[in-house]
């Protein structure tokens, strides 16, 4: 039951090339809504195509917010985003609209709703000492200095390794005791009406792999020229976009196009399966799982599944 004294906030989410923003912009054709984007990579205004942003014409067809509007030297944390969320949210309330969250990266929406850990900025010099380890030394040390954390990630996952690692060497708490002490969340706030795609999986990797050829039929190739002119620094979070890599090394003539366009394809998918595994287990088991297609079904009765 939807409590009155909480402002309505939708939500819909799901793996890359799940069917999001053709969902959201058909709930827009029927309600006031306003899109909020909640994509990491849709942040970036340099890469409309390759990013899979909303076309102009479909922007056009409704109000949205967070696309493209950060310049890609600008990094973009899960805390930043949220904090530009709760503001564009508040600019929809006020202007008598549904606020609609669209997008993929889990850690955006966990950060929005759950809040942050308030895990102080990590010093320089340990930042840098970590960065250069090898993954398996940076485990290694994680397993001597935070052994818990070391046990409860993938000896393979490089980031999320040391991260943990700078964080205990830097404040000498572990990265899980400060995630207890999160703050800042906004979903105790809110009545969420929240909705998972999760299709079948053979049709999202047709999806995934039709959708990078057409974006470098339709603009990819040049979004990419265009970055790589601006000379941007090597760390530059929007070189690290799905396609950029690939690209770059057809532009620089280490690879053929159709290696590119494998290589871009092989990347989405993998993107995808992780998405995937994210939002079939990490939100709440209350949050309602569509597990079929985009349809016309889904079409005229989004109402329902997101319990409007």
């Amino acid at each position: 039951m939807t409590n009155p004294e909480k402002k309505r906030l939708g939500l819909i989410a799901g793996p890359t090339a799940s069917g999001k923003t053709a969902l959201a912009l058909a709930l827009a054709r029927r309600h006031d809504v306003t899109i909020i984007n909640a994509d990491s990579a849709q942040v970036y205004a340099n890469l409309p195509v390759l990013s899979a942003q909303p076309s102009a014409a479909e922007m056009a067809s409704a109000p949205h917010r967070l696309f493209g509007y950060l310049e890609g030297r600008e990094a973009c944390s899960a805390a930043k985003w949220a904090g530009d969320a709760k503001a564009a949210i508040a600019e929809t309330w006020d202007a008598s609209r549904l606020p609609v969250l669209v997008g993929g990266t889990g850690l955006y929406l966990r950060t929005l709703l759950d809040g942050i850990a308030p895990i102080p900025e990590i010093d320089d010099a340990i930042r840098r000492a970590v960065r250069a380890l090898e993954t398996g030394d940076a485990h290694g040390a994680l397993l001597v200095e935070d052994p818990a954390m070391a046990a409860a990630l993938n000896p393979r996952d490089d980031s999320r390794i040391k991260r943990a690692l700078e964080v205990v060497r830097s404040t000498g708490r572990s990265i899980g005791e400060w995630r207890e002490a999160k703050a800042g969340g906004i979903g105790d706030a809110v009545t969420l009406h929240p909705l998972i795609l999760l299709p079948p999986r053979d049709w999202l990797h047709e999806r995934c792999d039709a959708r990078f050829e057409a974006m470098m039929e339709n603009g990819a190739v040049e979004e990419v020229e265009a970055l790589l002119s601006r000379d941007l620094p090597w760390d530059a979070p929007v070189l690290r976009a799905i396609g950029v890599p690939e690209i770059s090394a057809m532009l620089r003539g280490e690879i053929c196009r159709e290696e590119a366009i494998t290589r871009g394809q092989a990347a989405t998918r993998q993107y995808a399966k992780r998405q995937y595994t994210w939002f079939r287990n990490q939100p709440p088991s209350g949050w309602p799982r569509h597990e079929g297609t985009f349809n016309s079904d889904i079409d005229n009765n989004i109402e329902s599944l997101l319990h409007f």
